[in-house]
């Protein structure tokens, strides 16, 4: 069975989270969007595993398949995520890991003074997968301190690479040592909205619904397609200035020093160029990306409105879910003349999106970029 699986979210114990980062909101939003797999998020907090434990006591079967997860900070200010089994397996590794982070419990999102290779094979002892989180993004990062997976991990295998929102498959799939590691896309989700829930998930092959064999598939690399934005939408797609938003050519940057002329702002590189840094090889085939953008998103561009909280988008939302039951359903599955019943410009915009017709314009420096249709 495909299993549509959004593996990287945060609680509301992570800095710059919702409240409404909770357990039964999750797997509420979960089902509006049709995702049949969600990990949990900051899984070696406490509070928070007790909080899964006991949401997931009371529903039962609730249709969700409930990953524990978690993201790591390691010495060098790169982020890794991890899966585990179940939660008592992030008890332990949470033991394993406090007498090096004493503080452990105190944030979703610990950071621990080990290297990337010490915490993977903490990981490994427990059976854990990990892998570098938004591996291409230019902050706390993969690549952002290195330029190879043996560099971080050492000799420990590296189990999957999250690719992050500014980058699809296609950004590694020329880089000679990710030749045999699996990409995921997920959310980075710090918020139950339609918007950012799912915004990205990966479709994997499993035989179940079940914990251990999401681990399973991900293990065999049984990735049948990575889903989410277009990279240009990602706020560090293009090489830009952080103050000013300005773009510049990767060459440009380097002869100002990574100082902007403009503004006097710094230039952070953007994923594209570093992509095409690391890519020295052949373009492997890889698993089809499919890009998508969130149904709020589309209803505010199309009404049009300023915000994807407006009160017109929540209810032609509504109206949409309604009818056909997920937000995945009805952007990729739904026949345009059936969508066009309810809202005949959504209709269109759905379509002009399966077809590729968008028309981007690239974020960088921190800002996301922008899309129209044609």
């Amino acid at each position: 069975m495909d299993l549509s699986c959004d593996l990287h979210i945060h609680s509301c114990f992570s800095i710059a989270t919702s409240r409404r980062m909770v357990p039964p909101l999750i797997l509420e939003a979960c089902r509006t969007k049709g995702l049949d797999v969600i990990g949990s998020g900051d899984a070696l907090h406490p509070e928070w595993r007790r909080m899964w434990v006991e949401a997931l006591s009371r529903t039962g079967d609730c249709g969700t398949c409930v990953v524990p997860s978690a993201e790591i900070e390691d010495k060098n200010r790169v982020h890794h995520l991890v899966l585990m089994e179940d939660f008592a397996s992030f008890r332990d590794l949470a033991l394993d890991l406090a007498p090096s982070a004493p503080g452990l419990g105190s944030t979703g999102r610990p950071r621990v003074p080990l290297t990337g290779g010490e915490i993977a094979r903490l990981v490994h002892r427990r059976d854990g997968l990990i892998g570098p989180a938004h591996a291409f993004t230019p902050w706390t990062s993969l690549y952002a301190a290195h330029d190879s997976l043996e560099s971080c991990y050492g000799s420990e295998h590296v189990d999957f690479l999250e690719l992050g929102l500014s980058a699809d498959s296609s950004y590694g799939a020329a880089i000679p040592h990710l030749s045999r590691i699996p990409f995921i896309s997920s959310s980075d989700a710090h918020g139950p909205d339609p918007c950012r829930l799912g915004r990205e998930f990966v479709v994997l092959s499993a035989p179940d619904g079940t914990p251990s064999a999401v681990l399973d598939a991900l293990r065999q690399g049984n990735v049948v397609r990575n889903v989410g934005f277009f990279p240009e939408e990602g706020k560090y797609n293009r090489t830009a200035c952080t103050r000013c938003y300005h773009q510049f050519p990767a060459d440009d940057a380097l002869s100002c020093s990574w100082k902007c002329p403009l503004c006097g702002g710094r230039i952070k590189k953007g994923v594209r160029d570093r992509a095409r840094e690391l890519s020295s090889g052949p373009a492997l085939p890889r698993p089809p990306y499919l890009h998508m953008i969130p149904l709020a998103e589309i209803l505010a561009r199309v009404l049009p409105v300023s915000s994807v909280r407006a009160r017109a988008v929540c209810t032609l939302y509504d109206r949409f879910i309604g009818a056909f039951g997920n937000e995945i359903s009805v952007l990729t599955e739904i026949p345009v003349q059936e969508l066009s019943d309810i809202h005949p410009g959504t209709a269109a915009a759905v379509g002009s999106l399966r077809s590729g017709r968008v028309r981007l314009s690239p974020g960088g420096g921190g800002r996301y970029g922008t899309f129209s249709f044609f």
